[in-house]
């Protein structure tokens, strides 16, 4: 009896994987159903290369830099009053992801900190979204990033927690369907769950939509195959791994996402 239990426990996890893998990526997160050798930019192999899509830190402006940033600020740059009045007054953690366009997956992601002198930039990092860019009423499927702000609760991934504050679901279920491309094979060695249609405090696994399955679910911040996502935002490896070791539950962290355009509105 215990064996059949398992069995179908062990059925029913993978099941939901495969739904909610397949709306952070179907088809191998670069839309091309899984196929090598077409995703126009970096694979796997490049990760930390200091090409788009790698380690090294960069500015908005495009000039890699290292280090955080001292300058204190009022506000989270380019951030217009309509995003800005939803981000929670308890937040001091920010994730800005600035897009390029509101149909580019080109985009950046900045870690800012609120102290008692205002808003301090921790870390700088190119990153990719959504293939066809942003929107604002996104909808399982058009492989375009919702633009918003939304809390950062919890994480998890293939690889052991590297010392994250989140709560941390560390499992094999995060693995990416064989069926999709090898470039995509770690994009979710390491992910941080974006609370969009989902359900804040569970494991970024739980496959739970809130408003329904079209408006679509599982977007994450996760590692980049070098192009552009089905919805979610992803960065290197090491930009992950410094992420999940600074968001803070306490500090209640956000990311405030989307094309230039939106977020300055």
């Amino acid at each position: 009896m215990r064996t059949v239990r398992g069995a179908v426990r062990v059925a029913a996890v993978a099941a939901a994987t495969a739904v909610l893998l397949a709306g952070c990526g179907a088809g191998g997160e670069d839309g091309t159903n899984g196929k090598d050798g077409r995703n126009g930019g970096q694979g796997q192999d490049d990760r930390g290369s200091g090409g788009k899509g790698a380690g090294a830190p960069e500015g908005p402006g495009g000039a890699a830099r290292a280090g955080s940033d001292t300058a204190r600020r009022r506000d989270i740059p380019e951030v217009g009053p309509a995003l800005r009045s939803r981000i929670p007054a308890a937040t001091r953690q920010v994730v800005a992801v600035y897009g390029a366009g509101p149909d580019s997956p080109q985009s950046t992601v900045e870690l800012y900190e609120k102290g008692a002198d205002g808003w301090a930039r921790k870390g700088s990092w190119p990153a990719h979204n959504g293939r066809r860019g942003w929107t604002v009423d996104h909808h399982e499927g058009d492989q375009r990033s919702p633009v918003g702000v939304f809390a950062l609760t919890d994480a998890g991934g293939v690889l052991p927690d590297p010392g994250a504050r989140l709560p941390y679901t560390h499992s094999a279920a995060f693995t990416p369907p064989a069926y999709w491309s090898k470039n995509t094979r770690h994009d979710f060695d390491y992910v941080v769950a974006i609370d969009y249609n989902r359900v804040a405090g569970t494991s970024p696994l739980d496959p739970t939509r809130p408003q329904g399955q079209s408006k679509g679910g599982g977007v994450w911040l996760h590692l980049d195959h070098g192009s552009g996502t089905s919805a979610c935002v992803s960065v290197a490896k090491s930009a992950m791994a410094a992420l999940l070791r600074a968001l803070d539950p306490a500090r209640h962290p956000v990311v405030v996402m989307g094309d230039r355009a939106h977020l300055a509105g």
